[in-house]
């Protein structure tokens, strides 16, 4: 069941500011419910709906065994997605976007396995078997390489969609998704083009409250959905001794007819 935030938790963390209405985007209208001060207010009623509909597919998600990279790196929402993602053991990206981690992801797959490795070295000693000078520029290309993978070493497959924390700064990632045909799970405050997203969240991408909010409940759907996921290979795992003997009982009967 989930935790959604209430009306006045919402309007306590800022979620209803959007942007001056000179930077809108017309194709936010039906997600406003106004204006005040020259600022477009969002409508916080029609974002717990949008906001619902998005945990629902995150959950179904995560019960179907399917992964969700959470993206977020803007400065203000960096700590608190990757966070959230830690929180319910999801890959996420914070530091930057690495060019091809969708639309060339075979690439990016050999990279995280190449950072393994190296981390695995280290952690073995075997790292030793270099001399002094090696070891300080292996030890150098790793932590640069952990600066922008290290959140991705649970990436072992293409993930089902992308949670993104701000839809404006995220434009590679975006497009990205879109060319692969990965869903996009976006928060759209009032200057972005919501049509870009597959489940909208209309909210303030900038307010810390507001971000810690929807990061924290997108980390709940996936929980809530491992649980589910959790159970059913727990359910598969109890029937296959019962279908085993069903499959194997016919060829002992098929050897014990051709013996006669």
């Amino acid at each position: 069941m989930s935790k959604m935030p209430t009306l006045l938790e919402m309007l306590k963390a800022g979620a209803h500011f959007g942007h001056q209405k000179s930077r809108w985007h017309p194709k936010m209208a039906t997600y406003l419910f106004g204006s005040r001060n020259g600022v477009h207010i969002i409508d916080l009623e029609k974002s717990l709906v949008e906001l619902e509909k998005a945990y629902e597919y995150v959950k179904s998600l995560a019960a179907n065994g399917k992964l969700i990279l959470f993206v977020a790196t803007k400065r203000q929402s960096r700590d608190l997605v990757k966070a959230a993602a830690e929180s319910c053991g999801m890959p996420f990206t914070v530091e930057r976007w690495i060019g091809g981690l969708l639309t060339n992801f075979d690439e990016v797959k050999k990279r995280i396995k190449k950072y393994l490795q190296m981390q695995e070295e280290v952690k073995t000693g075997e790292v030793e078997k270099y001399t002094k000078k090696e070891q300080i520029e292996f030890k150098k290309e790793l932590e640069k390489m952990g600066s922008y993978l290290s959140g991705l070493v649970k990436l072992d497959k293409m993930p089902e969609a992308i949670y993104v924390a701000d839809m404006r700064v995220e434009k590679t990632a975006i497009a990205e998704a879109q060319r692969t045909g990965v869903k996009i799970v976006g928060v759209c405050d009032s200057n972005v083009n919501p049509e870009k997203a597959d489940y909208v969240i209309p909210a303030n991408d900038d307010a810390i409250n507001a971000i810690k909010i929807i990061a924290e409940l997108m980390a709940e759907a996936v929980n809530e959905g491992k649980k589910e996921w959790e159970k059913k290979k727990a359910e598969v795992k109890e029937e296959k001794p019962v279908s085993a003997i069903v499959k194997k009982t016919p060829r002992r009967i098929i050897k014990k007819e051709e013996s006669l």
